[in-house]
């Protein structure tokens, strides 16, 4: 923390962190804000002074805490603070630096809302940089999130619909524990009572969500991400196996999640999983690997497969 701010803003410094950490220590305290613990106490005294309930207790799991019902002046950010938003913002949506975007307007109303001395620069950002889109992202409905985000609050089960990247449009009863932000895609993690398995749904292709009655209890010792991972290759339309006659250490950097498990076979490894786009996986995926490999299933895949062979072929006809 810089050292030459002065009482009184080492005192709202105080209180924010008495906001984002309840049961704060007075030595934790002191080290957020670089200071001794009798400084610290000190600025616990000073918004004591200035009629901000601050209450206190003994013990393992006692510290600093506000009282209910404090009413806390606007949110503040710090000039680096403003600038690592705007950043985030204009990494994840190229298109904010446009007014006439929705997140965009949101990002100029945040900037108008700044200090002089912390959004000028924050401003200067937004109108001189520029982010070139990421073409494998995709921007969800924030009504479709927001639903989806609220459901998982509340530990309720939800129906949704859902249409594939192949056309194809169902409804699914599932128990969403969690929504994961992955390269720039968005993913409904849930248990489907359709299939009774784990499921991993984009969330851009959600297009209706109806909160139920029912409630459940997610797994106690999940881990969203490791759980997206291991489960985005699964439960698609059209089954994929493929054999590659390399060690699977060697393979596997070069098999993204999505493309299924990896196994080792023998002297090499077998790729299991499903898509519901044979032909996204044989151009995109197995065409970037660069090892021999055999497509033992299914046949949508195989299919792909010799169609893109089909291809490359054609390209080499009559040359010498």
């Amino acid at each position: 923390m810089p050292t030459d701010l002065s009482p009184t803003a080492r005192a709202l410094r105080t209180m924010e962190i008495l906001q984002n950490r309840p049961g704060v220590t007075a030595g934790e305290l002191a080290e957020s804000l670089g200071v001794t613990e009798r400084a610290a106490r000190r600025y616990v005294g000073i918004l004591r002074e200035a009629g901000i309930p601050v209450t206190s207790s003994r013990g393992p799991y006692g510290g600093y805490r506000l009282g209910r019902g404090t009413r806390l002046p606007p949110v503040a950010f710090t000039e680096p603070e403003a600038l690592g938003l705007v950043m985030a913002v204009l990494d994840g949506r190229p298109a904010a630096t446009d007014v006439d975007d929705l997140v965009g307007a949101a990002l100029g109303k945040v900037i108008r809302a700044l200090p002089e001395s912390v959004g000028r620069q924050a401003a200067a950002l937004r109108e001189h940089a520029s982010a070139a889109p990421d073409r494998y992202s995709a921007r969800p409905d924030p009504a479709t999130t927001s639903a989806l985000v609220a459901a998982i609050g509340n530990r309720r089960r939800v129906l949704v619909t859902y249409r594939s990247e192949s056309g194809n449009e169902w409804e699914a009863e599932v128990d969403p524990w969690a929504v994961v932000v992955r390269h720039g895609r968005w993913y409904l993690l849930c248990h489907s009572h359709r299939a009774d398995a784990i499921r991993t749904y984009r969330v851009d292709r959600v297009h209706a969500v109806q909160q139920t009655a029912y409630e459940f209890e997610p797994p106690e010792d999940l881990d969203p991400v490791a759980a997206l991972e291991e489960n985005l290759g699964t439960g698609w339309e059209f089954p994929t196996r493929v054999v590659f006659d390399a060690p699977l250490a060697e393979v596997a950097p070069w098999v993204r999640p999505p493309m299924g498990r990896l196994e080792p076979s023998g002297d090499g490894c077998v790729l299991v999983g499903s898509t519901s786009n044979p032909a996204m996986y044989a151009q995109e995926w197995l065409a970037c690997v660069p090892f021999a490999f055999r497509v033992d299933g299914g046949r949508e895949l195989r299919a792909a497969v010799a169609a893109l062979a089909s291809r490359f072929s054609a390209a080499l006809a009559g040359q010498p």
